[in-house]
C-alpha cells in the first residue's frame, strides 16, 4: 500500500504550489477555481509533481467537495516520507508540470 496524508486546499491562487502546514496538513495551493472539479484535478497534478509521479498514481481518498482533503500516492515512491516531511516543514514544490 502507498502513502496516505492530509492536504488542506487553497483553490483559486495566484500560483500552484506544494509546502507548509497548516494543522498537520499539507498546504497545496492550486490557481485553479473550486469548479467543476478543475481544483482537484490540479490537487492531483501538483502533487504528483512535487512527488515525482504521474497523476494517476495520485487518488484523493476523502474530502473530494472539501479544502480538507486525504489522499493516497500508490504505489509510494521512494524517499515519500522525507518528501513529505521537507514540504511540510515548508519547502516548496511550486508550479506543476502538467503531468
Amino acid at each position: 500500500m502507498g502513502v496516505r496524508f492530509a492536504i488542506r486546499v487553497r483553490p483559486g491562487a495566484r500560483r500552484t504550489a506544494v509546502g507548509g502546514a497548516r494543522a498537520g496538513a499539507l498546504l497545496v495551493s492550486v490557481a485553479a477555481p473550486a469548479v467543476e472539479g478543475k481544483a482537484n484535478e490540479a490537487v492531483r497534478a501538483a502533487v504528483a509533481d512535487a512527488f515525482g509521479v504521474r497523476r494517476r498514481d495520485v487518488v484523493i481518498t476523502a474530502g473530494e467537495r472539501s479544502r480538507d482533503k486525504v489522499v493516497a500516492i500508490d504505489p509510494e515512491p521512494p524517499g515519500a516520507r522525507a518528501v513529505l516531511e521537507r514540504l511540510l516543514a515548508g519547502g516548496d514544490a511550486g508550479g506543476s508540470s502538467g503531468r
